[in-house]
């Protein structure tokens, strides 16, 4: 009887490691976007001191979550960022690689130099957080533009109602940061950029890319049910393993 018990307990505990085997291949493959990942890529792409890392490993973590995207690149605009530096970057996941940097304005009720207010409503003339597919370019009085679907309910789906789109302007190129009083200017909630930026990078991303706009807000992150589901799937996956381990022993 006892050695019938301990070779039921060894294949009990070979088919568990089996299975423990494949759900970290399914959790890899579902969500790759695991800090652990999110630090690969970051390293991969030459990224640090360019990139803020909490907020590269948010874009990754939503990007793998968001089976409606249509294309393998990411654009991340980080509003932790003054306008007067680099803060929109936009990735080819496939190839990992950084493909191009530039400032872009926030809305001119989300703050001066800095982004801190941040709104889903009409008339607030605000940006708004979270993350976005980009559909199809249309030319309109900012020139050519690019229109952008919110994702995330209550946080930025008014965005197409409210014409949220990439275009560029004057006010956002860096000569204006001498007129505008050590700033970029500032627009009516759209991630404007230098009007030279703005077809490369339009090209760059539209048809159904993700873009992600972060900032350093305790509020989106409680908010954001993408952000939740990538880190839900990972719980998940794991806890019956040990529920299973603490019942055999």
């Amino acid at each position: 009887m006892i050695i019938i018990r301990i070779i039921f307990i060894l294949l009990f505990l070979f088919q568990s490691a089996v299975e423990l085997r494949q759900v970290k291949a399914n959790t890899a493959s579902a969500v790759p976007e695991k800090k652990e990942t999110a630090s690969l890529l970051y390293d991969e792409m030459q990224l640090d001191g360019k990139v803020n890392f909490t907020a590269f490993r948010q874009a990754v973590s939503g990007y793998y979550r968001i089976t409606q995207r249509r294309r393998e690149v990411l654009t991340l605009i980080d509003f932790s960022r003054p306008s007067t530096e680099c803060r929109l970057f936009v990735f080819d996941m496939k190839e990992r690689k950084l493909l191009l940097s530039s400032v872009v304005a926030h809305g001119r009720n989300s703050g001066e130099n800095y982004a801190t207010s941040f709104s889903n409503e009409d008339g607030s003339y605000k940006s708004s957080l979270g993350f976005y597919l980009t559909d199809a370019t249309y030319n309109g009085k900012h020139g050519y533009s690019l229109t952008l679907d919110g994702l995330e309910e209550g946080i930025n789906d008014h965005a197409r109602r409210r014409a949220i789109v990439v275009h560029g302007a004057s006010y956002a190129d860096p000569s204006f940061i001498g007129k505008g009083g050590g700033r970029l200017g500032r627009s009516l909630g759209c991630p404007a950029v230098p009007s030279k930026m703005c077809r490369p990078l339009i090209d760059a991303i539209k048809d159904g890319s993700v873009m992600y706009i972060y900032a350093a807000t305790p509020d989106y992150v409680a908010q954001s049910k993408i952000l939740k589901a990538a880190r839900r799937v990972v719980r998940e996956s794991i806890t019956p393993y040990k529920l299973r381990y603490r019942m055999i022993s």
